[in-house]
């Protein structure tokens, strides 16, 4: 300790009081001033600026009894202004922010141990203002006012619902409105995650009074609702409220658009005939919605969400899982039946197709399939609805069939290749109308595709086995394709193209899965008798463009070596990867099967159908300007 003149402290120093209090730093005219280190005798203690003896200006205080710290600033011996309090050891539970007087108020950030956050205006010591609290461990959200501690004025609340599966719905349960002391109260609208909305009046977090019920499909009941029960006026005459069941909503409103099918029946039955059909689709409605679900999300890859709209793509991968082609109808015939504003989109494989225009493709299979076995039957279309179900979808949906979706990580993968694709299906048909099996034979002929794997009478092979059974090649070959059928031949050409490579790396590699080789026999064996002596037939058609095929062949002679050369490349570089995929110990067997299934399609469209389709677009336009 040092002294001035004899008497005053000055300077550093260490000065300890009878009741056990240490201070030790700096010191003005016997006064602790400056910085210093206060230490309490129950082990507390605090480091940082001093004045007139007490806490003053930016400092750290230590509770030594439940190892809460705060290291922020001080005024005049409390916490005042910007601070940050860690309240356990661990400091995963901290408050950082504003402070007056030994309270959180102002803005701040609390941290809770359970992971739990909030951040936003306090007022003594609780959440009071405007703020945003996440509930990690719940899945939940509010944004908006608080007061005293709890959700009270304007805000939004979001839940995360999640399914048995472990996936997640496209969109969050959300309520946007007014809350009083914690729970919906007043006037506020709530979206359901499966897309039906509530707008009306609240009372203690119920649906009470008047409001307006959307459901995800579109039917609507607006009225008096009572402790969340939908109320309708009751028929006895008193005024009195009874509640809704849900079959006085589904009923009813199940919109069909299936007019045409009821015109083959007597006027005066077709409304009993369409109640019947709702009927048996109300009774299967669970099980259609998971059906919709299932191939929804088909190709896509794993996300928070994973609810997704049918597409062309998948519907036709649904009829082609439940053998639809196998009854005397195509996946063509059915987009004819499916009929839309624009003719170009019931080709698309991207064209939408929401749950009621799922019904009513169905019931039109349905009539195609079973129509003549069913006409005696009371109701009909009904009769053949509840047949399709019981003998076809049920029994079959689910089980994925073919190239492109047979393993989910390979769909993701053939997927980007999709848009691409469409391009080229479009440019090699005719104009509005799907391309057909000679169209796809003229064009493997003229992108130069064909070989020893992959030969015209392979192709007619895999594409017959997506079709009803042809009574001769020529009819055959003028059979509509969808884009889906298109699409797998070309995933089964990319096999056949690098299947020395692939058996390279483990022998019948991509021959292992069961359903893919009932898709794709080793050898055409009947069919091969089947339409072998028509082969004249087809080839005697091809003679118009044989010519071109002449005209072109001095222009493309010279792209033949290149041709080659990238062949060659190609297979120098899928002999790498095999090889060195070969020595991933570690990696399952299904899953290297499934990543050289996936550089299979990789170097066959980028190295070989891609370039051989610029190269002949190319020649074309070449040839169109001479």
């Amino acid at each position: 300790m040092l002294f001035s003149n004899g008497l005053t402290m000055d300077g550093v120093g260490v000065f300890t009081r009878d009741d056990g209090l240490k201070y030790e730093g700096e010191f003005q005219c016997n006064v602790p001033m400056g910085k210093g280190t206060y230490t309490w005798p129950d082990g507390s203690s605090y480091e940082g600026d001093v004045y007139n003896a007490i806490r003053h200006g930016e400092g750290k205080y230590i509770y030594s009894t439940n190892n809460v710290t705060y290291q922020g600033q001080w005024y005049e011996g409390v916490m005042h202004g910007k601070g940050t309090m860690f309240y356990n050891e661990e400091k995963t539970s901290w408050y950082k922010g504003d402070w007056e007087k030994n309270k959180r108020e102002g803005v701040g950030d609390r941290r809770y141990t359970s992971g739990n956050f909030y951040s936003g205006e306090w007022k003594n010591n609780l959440r009071h203002g405007e703020g945003t609290m996440k509930w990690v461990t719940l899945g939940q959200q509010y944004e908006g006012e608080w007061q005293n501690g709890v959700q009270h004025g304007e805000g939004t609340h979001v839940w995360i619902v999640r399914r048995s599966d472990g996936s997640q719905y496209s969109q969050r349960n959300r309520y946007k409105g007014d809350f009083v002391n914690g729970q919906r109260h007043g006037r506020g609208t709530f979206y359901y995650a499966d897309g039906s909305i509530y707008e009306g009046q609240w009372k203690n977090n119920s649906k009470h009074g008047q409001g307006k019920f959307t459901s995800s499909d579109g039917r609507v009941f607006e009225g008096d609702f009572v402790n969340d029960q939908m109320m309708k006026t009751s028929l006895n005459g008193n005024g009195s409220l009874t509640p809704v069941g849900i079959s006085d909503l589904l009923r009813p409103d199940i919109v069909l658009n299936i007019d045409d099918l009821l015109k083959k029946i007597p006027e005066e039955k077709r409304d009993v005939e369409l109640q019947q059909v709702k009927f048996v689709l109300l009774e299967h409605d669970k099980e259609l919605k998971s059906i919709y679900s299932f191939y929804s999300r088909l190709g896509h890859g794993p996300t928070l969400d994973n609810t997704f709209l049918l597409s062309r793509l998948q519907l036709w991968q649904l009829l082609k899982d439940c053998n639809i082609h196998q009854h005397g109808i195509t996946l063509s015939m059915i987009d004819h039946h499916m009929k839309g504003d624009d003719t170009a989109e019931i080709h698309s494989p991207f064209t939408t197709v929401l749950f009621d225009e799922l019904l009513n493709c169905l019931v039109m299979v349905a009539h195609q399939i079973y129509s003549k076995d069913m006409m005696n039957e009371e109701h009909f279309l009904a009769a053949c609805l509840s047949k399709l179900f019981t003998h076809i979808i049920l029994p079959n949906a689910k089980n994925v069939k073919g190239f492109l979706f047979r393993q989910p990580s390979f769909a993701v993968a053939a997927m980007k290749y999709v848009k691409r694709c469409w391009g080229i299906y479009q440019a090699f048909s005719n104009a509005d109308h799907p391309m057909t099996c000679r169209h796809f034979l003229w064009m493997f002929k003229d992108l130069r595709l064909l070989d020893d794997n992959v030969t015209t009478m392979r192709i007619i092979q895999i594409i017959s086995d997506e079709k009803c059974q042809p009574q001769n090649l020529s009819s055959f070959v003028d059979l509509e394709m969808t884009f889906l059928e298109f699409f797998e031949v070309l995933l089964w050409s990319a096999e056949m193209k690098f299947q020395r490579i692939s058996n390279g790396f483990k022998e019948d590699n991509l021959q292992s899965d069961s359903e893919v080789e009932r898709d794709r026999p080793e050898e055409p064996q009947d069919k091969d008798e089947e339409f072998e002596d028509k082969d004249e037939e087809f080839e005697d058609k091809d003679v118009e463009f044989q010519d071109k095929d002449e005209e072109f062949e001095d222009k493309d002679m010279c792209d033949v070596s290149a041709e080659d050369a990238v062949n060659e490349e190609v297979q120098i570089q899928m002999n790498e990867k095999f090889a060195s995929a070969g020595h991933r110990e570690d990696a399952g067997v299904e899953n290297t099967e499934t990543e050289l299934e996936v550089q299979t399609i990789h170097q066959f469209f980028n190295h070989l159908f891609f370039p051989a389709v610029n190269h002949h677009q190319e020649v074309t336009r070449n040839m169109k300007g001479e």
